[in-house]
């Protein structure tokens, strides 16, 4: 299947709304030719901010543009995005409910070159805990297309989790992309696995080995965090014999979080595939550190084989 690198994707697609929509303003921390935000300054150098090395700034200022009218796009790492700019993001754009767009880039262990300063690992539990702030983490290349034009059309406050590595590309360039509704992949009878970002992939070859096994998989894709489709969930689960959810992020405050919060009351088995409550570390390649962290197939397959035991 196709791969894509999300970054790219991202770049080209903030550059096509820019020529849709002249209220689209862009807004970087230093990191343009990563975040690829350095796309849209090539095309429109008048609506492009280089803020440097000053997040809370930046989003302060952000928060100024949209306050005119404009769509702000914010771009920085993910760890630095939801993590220096905090208070700016809280006080100054969810509270009025402010139309910034928040770009994490490099999310999760994406980034494996620069260690735990680099690497978002509690990006997502940060953003879903602040009022009003929609939040997403595509699974592919395709899907992050279609989740950046949601959010440029939301009147208001969004978060997209952007992974820097390339990703086969799952999401249906056909399907419609609708915030807070999850997507099921896969159909299965035995076990649910609710996945997402990269790990909605790990979650399909998972399922592909146990099919050979006798062992029925339902994959969904839950790209929106928040807001958090607990209905789906509690449906997508009913007959199920127990529930995995599978996410790049520490188990607390995310996905898994949000499913067990979901699922409250419900006597389904339920087990996570998450980091645990460490930060990262740097690695010679990604795939080193999903092996190291518990984040492949092969722990998928083992959480289900353990719930069903």
């Amino acid at each position: 299947m196709r791969m894509q690198n999300q970054r790219q994707v991202y770049g080209q697609e903030l550059v096509e709304l820019g020529r849709e929509n002249e209220r689209i303003v862009v807004l970087e921390a230093d990191l343009g030719k990563s975040t690829m935000s350095c796309m849209f300054q090539q095309e429109f150098p008048e609506r492009y901010f280089e803020m440097g090395i000053a997040e809370a700034n930046m989003v302060s200022f952000a928060a100024g543009l949209s306050l005119t009218g404009k769509i702000a796009f914010v771009n920085s790492f993910a760890v630095f995005a939801a993590g220096r700019p905090y208070d700016q993001i809280r006080q100054g754009v969810c509270i009025g409910r402010l139309n910034v767009k928040i770009i994490g880039s490099s999310a999760g262990l994406s980034d494996f070159g620069d260690g735990a300063t680099h690497q978002a690992v509690e990006d997502i539990a940060i953003m879903r805990a602040i009022p009003n702030l929609t939040v997403i983490a595509p699974c592919d290349g395709v899907e992050a297309k279609k989740a950046i034009r949601a959010v440029a059309e939301l009147d208001g406050p969004a978060y997209v989790r952007i992974s820097r590595n390339d990703m086969q590309d799952i999401f249906p360039e056909e399907q419609d992309f609708e915030i807070g509704k999850p997507y099921v992949v896969k159909e299965g009878r035995d076990v649910a696995v609710f996945a997402a970002g990269v790990m909605v992939s790990m979650a399909l070859k998972a399922a592909e080995q146990l099919e050979a096994e006798g062992i029925s998989v339902r994959v969904v894709n839950v790209s929106t965090l928040k807001p958090f489709n607990d209905k789906a969930v509690v449906e997508l689960s009913r007959g199920m014999k127990g529930v995995v959810t599978a996410e790049e992020h520490s188990y607390i405050g995310g996905l898994a979080s949000a499913a067990a919060y979901a699922l409250r009351g419900s006597s389904i088995p339920m087990e996570a595939v998450a980091i645990n409550d460490v930060f990262g570390q740097s690695a010679h390649s990604a795939d080193e550190l999903m092996i190291h962290y518990g984040l492949t197939d092969k722990d998928i397959v083992n959480k289900i084989k353990s719930i069903l035991k």
